[in-house]
């Protein structure tokens, strides 16, 4: 599962994948879902890295904060770790929804029904987030 969250870590926008897939291929994919808004940054890991995901995320006008793999040739020797921070965050937001036992354990079979239930649970999520304060 490939998801976009906001800065509070909120599930915004996903897409399903095989487990044999690569992350590097769907990061447009990524940047192209979810509501229609402007980040200024994209925060990944390293399974995006790659010099035409950093370069779509440019193009865009969005800064990638991508760490660059151990064996890239070309590697700046500043790397924006405050901002990479945040993806802690997002982590925190596959905890919220791993919380939910279908989704965790990907009870459902067919990709239909498990999208069906990973946008119920992170509609819930997102429900239970804005309304506890």
């Amino acid at each position: 599962m490939h998801a976009k969250a906001d800065a509070s870590g909120t599930i915004i926008g996903f897409d399903l994948t095989g487990g044999e897939a690569s992350d590097t291929r769907h990061f447009e994919t990524l940047l192209d879902i979810g509501p229609d808004m402007k980040p200024r940054a994209v925060v990944c890991d390293k399974g995006y890295a790659s010099k035409a995901n950093r370069e779509a995320a440019r193009k865009r006008g969005i800064a990638p904060v991508i760490p660059h793999k151990a064996n890239e040739k070309e590697r700046p020797k500043f790397f924006a770790k405050a901002l990479y921070k945040a993806r802690a965050r997002i982590e925190q937001g596959f905890g919220r929804l791993k919380r939910f036992k279908r989704v965790a354990l990907r009870c459902e079979k067919t990709e239909r029904n498990f999208r069906s239930i990973v946008s119920f649970a992170a509609g819930l999520c997102l429900i239970q987030f804005v309304h506890t304060t």
